[in-house]
């Protein structure tokens, strides 16, 4: 990249990481804009009734929580 924000002395790490939080931003608008998020959807909504199905419910009460799961 050679926006003149990626230089290191602008970098805030932690919750104020400006560089990933852009990159984040900017690849998070090409996927709303690609024409796949209802097939993820669709994706998604068939793996929580598949095989995977409780430890994917096991994540997410996890997450609710603020804890996270071991595979």
């Amino acid at each position: 990249m050679s926006d003149k924000n990626d230089t290191p002395s602008s970098k805030v790490q932690g919750e104020g990481d400006y560089v990933s939080a852009k990159r984040f931003q900017k690849e998070e608008t090409e996927f709303a804009h690609s024409g796949k998020v209802e097939e993820k959807a669709r994706e998604a909504a068939d793996a929580l009734d598949g095989p995977e199905a409780e430890a994917l419910e096991a994540a997410r009460k996890a997450s609710a929580e603020g804890k996270s799961v071991k595979p």
